[in-house]
C-alpha cells in the first residue's frame, strides 16, 4: 500500500480587516456618555464624593445625601423659654428695659398713651405678661405681640350666652367688653385647663356650694361645675392692633369652646377678680400694673354674640 499523500498546506489566515478591528474595540455611545457624566460628578463636587457602581456600569449614586440650601429663619420670639424654666430668667430684666426696647420701635404718641388713655394698660402689664409666659414679642419694627386666648361661651338651659358687659379697673377706668369669658393662656397650658382656670378666676367669687366660695382653692371637683360641650371647639387666628397697647400689632390665636357652668345667677351679676398676678414674686411690680377689680356679666341671645 502506498503511503497517503500529504495534505496541501493551508493558506495563511488573512489579517483582520480594519473594519473588524474597530467593531471589537469601539465603546458603545451610552458608555461614553456615562463615563463623561461620572467624571463630571467627581470633578464638580465641592468635596470628595463616594460613588459606587453597579456591575453593568450603567448607574451610579452618590453616597452622601443631597445638599439643600439653608433658608433664613425668623427671629425667635422674646418669650419665657419653653425648656424647664428657672425663676428670674426673663427676656427683659425690668419693665424699664422693656420700655427702652419698645420706644424706638413704636410710634411715640401711641406708646405715650399706654396706661394714660382710658381702657389701656401700661408697660408693667406687658412685662408681666411676657414674664408669666402669656405673651411673646417678635423682634421686629413694630414688634408683633402674639397671644393665645381661650374663649368660653357659657350657655344656659334656655340657650342664652353669658357675656362680660364691662370691667372696672384698678385705676378707676371702666372698659367696655361685650364678649364671652376670655382668658390669656399660659405656656404649655391645655385648652381644657385654661377653661377651668378662667371660670375659677373670673366667676369663682359668685359660685357657691354651702360655705365654699372658690372651688379651686378648697379642692372641689371642677368637673362637677364646668362641662365643656363635646365637638364645640373652634380655632382661628385674628390680627389687629391691640386695644390694651395702642400702636402694638397683635396676633391672636383664639381657642373657643361652649360650656355649661353650674350655680350661676339668672340675672345680671358682678364678680371680683382674683388677684391677677397674686403669686408673682415681684409684688411692687405687679401693683404698678393696671388690673381688673370687678367684672360685670349679663345673659344675651346666642345670635348676638
Amino acid at each position: 500500500m502506498s503511503p497517503p499523500s500529504p495534505l496541501p498546506p493551508q493558506p495563511p489566515a488573512p489579517p483582520p480587516s480594519h473594519h473588524h478591528h474597530l467593531l471589537c474595540k469601539t465603546t458603545s455611545l451610552p458608555d461614553v456618555i456615562f463615563a463623561a457624566f461620572s467624571l463630571f460628578i467627581l470633578l464638580s463636587s465641592p468635596k470628595p464624593t463616594s460613588v459606587f457602581f453597579l456591575p453593568n456600569n450603567k448607574i451610579c449614586f452618590p453616597l452622601n445625601p443631597r445638599r439643600f440650601l439653608k433658608l433664613p429663619t425668623m427671629s425667635s420670639p422674646l418669650r419665657y423659654p419653653t425648656t424647664p424654666r428657672s425663676p428670674g430668667r426673663r427676656p427683659f430684666a425690668t419693665p424699664q428695659s422693656l420700655s427702652d426696647w419698645l420706644k424706638p420701635r413704636l410710634p411715640s404718641d401711641s406708646f405715650a398713651s399706654w396706661g394714660v388713655k382710658p381702657g389701656t394698660k401700661n408697660v408693667h402689664n406687658l412685662w408681666l405678661e411676657i414674664s408669666e409666659g402669656e405673651t411673646s414679642l417678635a423682634d421686629s419694627t413694630p414688634p408683633v405681640r402674639s397671644v393665645e386666648v381661650v374663649i368660653v361661651r357659657i350657655i344656659r338651659n334656655d340657650g342664652k350666652v353669658l357675656v362680660e358687659s364691662h370691667q372696672e379697673l384698678s385705676n378707676g377706668d371702666v372698659r367696655t367688653r361685650c364678649r364671652p369669658l376670655s382668658e390669656k393662656m399660659k405656656t404649655g397650658e391645655s385648652v381644657e385647663a385654661a377653661v377651668f382656670r378662667a371660670v375659677e378666676e373670673e366667676l369663682g367669687s359668685i359660685i357657691k356650694n354651702g360655705n365654699i366660695q372658690t372651688f379651686g382653692h378648697y379642692g372641689y371637683d371642677v368637673n362637677d361645675i364646668v362641662k365643656i360641650v363635646p365637638n364645640s371647639y373652634v380655632k382661628k387666628v385674628e390680627e389687629r392692633v391691640s386695644a390694651s397697647y395702642p400702636g402694638l400689632p397683635a396676633c391672636y390665636l383664639l381657642h373657643t369652646v361652649d360650656a355649661e357652668v353650674e350655680w350661676l345667677p339668672e340675672g345680671e351679676f358682678c364678680t371680683e377678680e382674683v388677684e391677677e398676678y397674686g403669686d408673682f414674686d415681684g409684688r411692687n411690680l405687679a401693683d404698678s400694673a393696671v388690673h381688673c377689680k370687678k367684672h360685670y356679666w349679663k345673659w344675651v341671645d346666642s345670635n348676638s354674640v
